[in-house]
């Protein structure tokens, strides 16, 4: 880490915004001293294990319970069949909803407990609560489930083909749904004429979320006040609040969804599972304490995976290096069903980031979406943008190639111009600021480019094969306003709440709608609302994640919370200021238009020593003795912001390796980010999102991958199979940043919590392909492992006959 951090006492609230104090979560989170969700400990708990399907695609024959409810301190066993019964809470269906909808869409029925039929390996049959978790657990072998197994198909160009096996009844040869975005004839006519063209074909792996924390759940029932609150890990505990109740057919003002600290996410935490509304139905239905916490087999079988695309992709470009037309063809893998916000993250959030940083005149992008037999597929860290910037970084790479152009120049000549913003791109969405070349020049100084292909010949020259990687990504972040995410199919509004308080003493409490995980909104937030308010640091208090203290919200994904929620506390803050202003002017015995509000004081304008301080103002709101007429009690406000539009970070990410084509080993030299995301809050904890994005994008360019063998079943279940990088697998990486504010929120903010996400994979892959050049290959599957690498060498020497490829050095 560059950025060293500042203690909260030497800075002033004039210049807290912007400064790298120190997070003010980790003294707990390293200490042991934070509440996860399984350390809550109620009365009378009772513990649930869910019994899973050891088959990709099977129809349920019978399920025998019989033995396990006989064990001593089994509470109850229930099935689907349960769910129906007169004595159980709720009506059936107990349908999981999708909270995103598209006009071809072809939404399925998903149970919340299997109805006769298993669509993936780990769908939920039965659920065991007992008086001990192990023994619950221990009662799953005792419950028998006679399968009739059928054929799977796990990838989206399989299950669209005519003859796959078909996952539901409703669907038409298991698409999801059929989509577009562009202008199609404008893009033939770009191919028609096109001096060059270039083609890429590519995977991008589906990927299984790693939070340190697996889901869980504690719920908890008083059927005299018919309240049920439930304690989970989740991103956004209003959204679940409002689905889990309309699954159990509960009063959403009876159910307070809580998240206590939360062991991370990346978006597996978004997304409204069946097994949480399982345990609360559990405790309603038992009127005891009930919880559940996910193994990690559990997670690896069940939470919503991520990526999943098989893309062809095509761009028009001229002799002189103009790109002037894009065509993609994605098939994207949807899952057994559709999970939350499935349904926007392969089409909306993917096909409208196919501009890039790129000035392309037409763009013309169609997704399908594919039924097949792995777990529901939705959003993980950077959800349809990581997709979309890997299809365009790599094809930028492939046409200045294949063009003779160096990808640097390549890129330069294509970037949307700085005197071009606002710019609306072809593909639905208006940039709002970007200054492209800026990172860019920053990111190959430090890499030292002007050098490097002196370098890297002389390293041929020696037998060694160095590659350089560009990635010049841009993402969108805040998806608003609400009404256009209402056109776009989404079920919700993608505003922000906040309150902000002051108590009497002068201290506040600043109550936000988001929901942090990790991101450190304790500190960010505390920095905006002191800097609002001109008091110290020490004075506020952060709250968020529960959904009785908190007037609404929607939680924290899609790097929203900065411009989003950060926005809204802005706007809370501003009208406590306004309302202070009035009682100052009442105070001084002044025009409220003569007083100013400055650094936590209102001043007299020409009369400095006519003065009160904001924290004295709010004793006296509180007081409420000697009031302006008309103005009520207290010092408070409460603001639901809804931006103008997204936001939209950029930034330039370099990677520089060394690659040994005889075993496939891939060594980094150098990896540079250089991020634009506007205006920085806290340049520490940007850094640190900066890092562990990147360790993301690099565990997906070179070890992770969810594998399934021909039946279905989950290879790759475990971390001994699932390679999650390591310390040692992480690079030494510089960081570095431009400022471009962005003019929609008003804070200049943009988001970075998946900007190294995005970014890296494709630095990676370009990187590799520039060091194996003199072997012919343009590029390696992900996950680039050593033994893909030494089949893409050896298999393009056997192709083009020049033999052993590592013992010539790629020359025939």
């Amino acid at each position: 880490m560059s950025i060293d951090s500042i203690d909260p006492d030497d800075v002033d609230a004039a210049d807290i915004l912007g400064s790298a104090i120190e997070r003010r979560e980790d003294p707990a989170l390293i200490t042991g001293n934070a509440e996860y969700t399984d350390d809550i400990e109620l009365p009378n708990t009772a513990h649930a294990a869910i019994l899973r399907s050891q088959y990709a695609h099977a129809t349920i024959e019978d399920v025998d319970t019989s033995d396990a409810e006989t064990m001593d301190g089994v509470v109850g066993v229930y099935t689907h069949d349960d769910l129906a019964r007169d004595d159980t809470p709720g009506d059936l269906p107990f349908l999981i909803p999708v909270a995103w909808q598209l006009p071809s869409l072809n939404d399925v029925d998903h149970p919340m407990l299997a109805d006769g039929r298993v669509r993936y390996q780990g769908d939920a049959i039965a659920v065991v609560v007992a008086d001990e978790r192990y023994l619950a657990h221990d009662a799953l072998d005792n419950i028998d489930v006679d399968y009739e197994r059928r054929d799977a198909v796990t990838n989206p160009s399989d299950a669209l083909a005519g003859d796959a096996p078909q996952l539901h009844s409703e669907g038409d040869r298991n698409v999801a749904f059929d989509w577009e975005i562009g202008d199609e004839d404008k893009t033939d006519d770009a191919f028609a004429d096109a001096d060059n063209v270039v083609e890429f074909e590519a995977d991008n792996q589906l990927l299984i979320p790693n939070a340190m924390e697996p889901r869980a759940a504690v719920a908890d029932y008083n059927p005299g006040t018919d309240e049920l609150d439930v304690f989970m890990t989740t991103q956004n505990p209003h959204v679940h609040r409002l689905l889990m109740s309309g699954v159990l057919g509960h009063p959403e003002h009876k159910l307070r969804i809580k998240a206590p600290d939360v062991g991370g996410g990346f978006g597996s935490k978004i997304h409204h599972y069946a097994d949480e509304a399982l345990v609360a139905w559990a405790a309603k239905h038992l009127e005891r304490p009930v919880k559940w916490v996910a193994t990690r087999s559990e997670t690896y079988l069940t939470d919503a995976q991520g990526r999943g695309h098989e893309t062809t992709a095509e761009l028009a470009v001229s002799d002189d290096g103009d790109i002037e037309g894009f065509r993609v063809d994605t098939k994207a893998n949807m899952g057994a069903y559709l999970s939350t916000f499935a349904p926007a993250v392969p089409t909306w959030l993917y096909g409208t980031l196919l501009s890039g940083q790129y000035d392309i005149p037409a763009i013309h992008a169609s997704v399908k979406g594919a039924y097949t037999n792995v777990p529901p597929v939705d959003a993980y860290r950077g959800a349809g943008r990581p997709e979309a910037s890997f299809v365009v970084e790599r094809i930028m790479h492939l046409a200045a190639k294949q063009l003779d152009i160096d990808p640097v120049e390549f890129r330069k000549r294509n970037f949307v111009a700085d005197d071009d913003f606002p710019f609306e791109t072809e593909v639905a969405v208006v940039y709002d600021s970007g200054e492209y070349e800026k990172p860019m020049d920053e990111a190959l100084e430090m890499v030292g480019y002007e050098d490097f292909r002196e370098r890297q010949e002389q390293a041929r020259e020696e037998g060694r094969y160095l590659g350089v990687g560009f990635s010049c990504y841009i993402e969108a972040c805040g998806l608003a306003p609400s009404e256009l995410a209402g056109q776009l199919g989404a079920q919700a509004g993608l505003w922000e709440s906040s309150l902000v308080r002051f108590h009497p003493s002068g201290t506040v409490t600043a109550f936000c709608g988001t929901s942090g995980h990790g991101q450190g909104h304790g500190t960010t937030y505390a920095q905006i609302v002191a800097n609002e308010l001109g008091i110290p640091y020490d004075d506020v208090e952060v709250v968020e994640g529960d959904t009785d203290e908190i007037p609404h919200g929607m939680g924290t994904y899609g790097s929203r919370s900065a411009a989003v929620g950060g926005s809204s506390l802005v706007k809370s803050a501003e009208k406590v200021v306004e309302k202070g202003k009035q009682i100052a002017a009442h105070q001084l015995e002044a025009d409220p238009e003569d007083v100013e509000f400055d650094d936590g004081t209102y001043r007299v304008a020409g009369a400095p020593d006519r003065s009160i301080g904001i924290k004295d103002v709010a004793g006296q709101a509180y007081l409420a003795h000697d009031m302006p007429d008309g103005e009520e009690p207290g010092l408070e406000a409460t603001s639901f912001y809804d931006p103008d539009n997204f936001v939209f970070p950029f930034g330039t990410h370099v990677a520089v390796v060394e690659v040994d084509p005889e075993s496939g080993e891939i060594e980094f030299e150098t990896y540079v980010a250089v991020d634009d995301v506007g205006n920085q809050i806290n340049p520490k904890i940007v850094e640190g999102q900066i890092h562990g994005g990147v360790a993301q994008g690099v565990g997906q360019a070179l070890y992770e991958g969810a594998e399934y063998d021909d039946n279905g079943n989950l290879v790759t279940g475990s971390m001994q199979d699932y390679a999650v990088p390591k310390a040692e697998h992480i690079p030494e990486m510089e960081t570095g940043s431009t400022v471009t504010p962005s003019p929609h929120n008003p804070l200049g903010v943009k988001g970075v919590g998946e900007a190294g996400t995005i970014a890296a994979p494709q630095a990676i892959v370009n990187a590799v392909s520039d060091a194996l050049d003199p072997f012919g290959v343009d590029g390696v599957e992900m996950p680039m492992t050593a033994e893909r690498v030494w089949q893409a060498v050896n298999e393009q020497a056997s192709a083009d006959g020049s033999g052993d490829a590592a013992e010539n050095g790629g020359e025939e």
